[in-house]
């Protein structure tokens, strides 16, 4: 297997903590970039769909991305530890900023119908199952490694920004030109990532990392295969006394989550009468938790004990889960929300950064590549369960058994030994 890291590397200053260092600013930047660009693709898609078809094809061509990116992750995993992480970011954007644009100007010039924006969806979930590995596994080849979780801090605050920030931006472009221009917009936002990767430097693998990179089986062979890599990549996360729990409670976090804060919380907010402002006010507090959290690592690099407080956050955001559907007004929703929004950025954010740091940066995209296939791939499964269950057996229940699921990953988080005692470099 060829290791690429190297490729333009340049020394880093130590001194420099990751929120001061010009090289991760340049990463964050395109980063920041490229999420707002998405942003603003997302409300393009669903106007054009809404405007070229019924609202079940406008929903099929918004979901059209989620096949693709679940079939293919894995072997994005693979291709990001291939060829090297910052290669293939600087490709998928390039891709989905050329695809974007393609879109935008034969939207300009006709009206192609929904088979364009459903061949759009369907390219940049199979990008996507190349990109996001990729972006998972590059923090480590631009920052020390004491440096990871304020990483994952300034990632999670990019993210928060791209959704309150891309939102409007796709909206003004749609009402200043429609469709077309909010895609051109969204295309230029994804192209400004491009030079700015350019300009970031690259570290080399320590020697350890780069044998493992080349036999990545413990045969003492190089891989000739990338499916001999996946199977590597799968059995180093089966054996690791750390990673193997951490995705489990992952998984079992973000599917006890994912139903009731989407769908869930939509028909919480019809039930009790508090129409879509309410519903906006309950997603602003929780996402100014989840910001507050971010922030909270950015700003101090790192948190003692990290897996036990993954764990308990795990566990009492699970009880704020089952609250929120009894809570009696929107203002004590709001509260629970921020409440839920604050453990669960902070667990998320945790249980990023000790999979940043416990994984040798070789494997970092085939382990990125099966946590994100868990959460972008598995838990939207939850979501028609979750309305389905509502339907049959209200609110309050389902909001239980969902609490009851996301906590058992903060069980096994502070169960598992490895996990419990797992801490992020100094």
């Amino acid at each position: 297997m060829t290791v690429t890291a190297h490729e333009t590397a340049q020394p880093i200053a130590p001194e420099l903590p990751a929120h001061r260092d010009p090289n991760v600013l340049r990463w964050l930047a395109a980063y920041t970039a490229s999420m707002v660009g998405d942003s603003v693709y997302y409300i393009a898609l669903s106007w054009a769909a809404v405007q070229a078809g019924t609202p079940s094809q406008a929903g099929l061509v918004m979901t059209a991305s989620a096949v693709p990116r679940a079939l293919l992750m894995l072997g994005g995993g693979v291709i990001a530890d291939r060829l090297g992480p910052r290669r293939v970011v600087i490709g998928s954007d390039a891709v989905r900023c050329a695809a974007v644009l393609a879109v935008a100007a034969l939207l300009y010039a006709t009206a192609p119908g929904l088979w364009a924006l459903a061949l759009l969806a369907l390219v940049f979930g199979a990008v996507d199952a190349v990109f996001v590995p990729a972006v998972g596994a590059l923090p480590a080849r631009v920052t020390r490694r004491d440096q990871l979780a304020r990483v994952q801090g300034m990632r999670g605050l990019a993210i928060r920004f791209a959704s309150v920030v891309g939102a409007p931006l796709g909206g003004l472009g749609v009402a200043a030109g429609g469709a077309a221009a909010a895609f051109g917009l969204a295309g230029l936002l994804i192209a400004v990532s491009v030079p700015l990767l350019l300009c970031v430097r690259i570290r080399d693998l320590p020697p350890d990392d780069a044998d493992d990179a080349d036999d990545a089986d413990g045969t003492g062979a190089r891989n000739a295969t990338a499916w001999a890599d996946l199977v590597a990549g799968l059995g180093y996360i089966r054996r690791h006394r750390v990673l193997a729990p951490l995705m489990a409670a992952i998984a079992l976090g973000d599917l006890g989550f994912v139903g009731p804060l989407n769908v869930g919380l939509t028909l919480l907010a019809d039930e009790r009468g508090w129409g879509a402002s309410g519903m906006g006010w309950v997603l602003c507090g929780f996402g100014v938790g989840a910001g507050a959290a971010s922030l909270l690592l950015t700003l101090r690099g790192r948190l003692p004990r990290a897996g036990q407080v993954a764990g308990w956050s795990i566990l009492a955001g699970s009880l704020a889960i089952g609250a929120l559907a009894y809570a009696p007004t929107v203002a004590a929703a709001v509260g629970t929300a921020l409440l839920i929004g604050l453990l669960a950025g902070l667990s998320g954010a945790l249980c990023g950064a000790l999979l940043q740091t416990q994984a040798d940066p070789a494997y970092l995209g085939r382990v990125t590549a099966v946590s994100s296939l868990v959460s972008l791939g598995l838990t939207p499964l939850s979501m028609p369960l979750s309305a389905a269950a509502i339907g049959a057996w209200g609110t309050g229940p389902v909001f239980v058994v969902s609490a009851a699921v996301c906590g058992l990953g903060g069980i096994v988080a502070l169960c598992v030994p490895g996990l419990r005692r797992a801490e992020l470099p100094r």
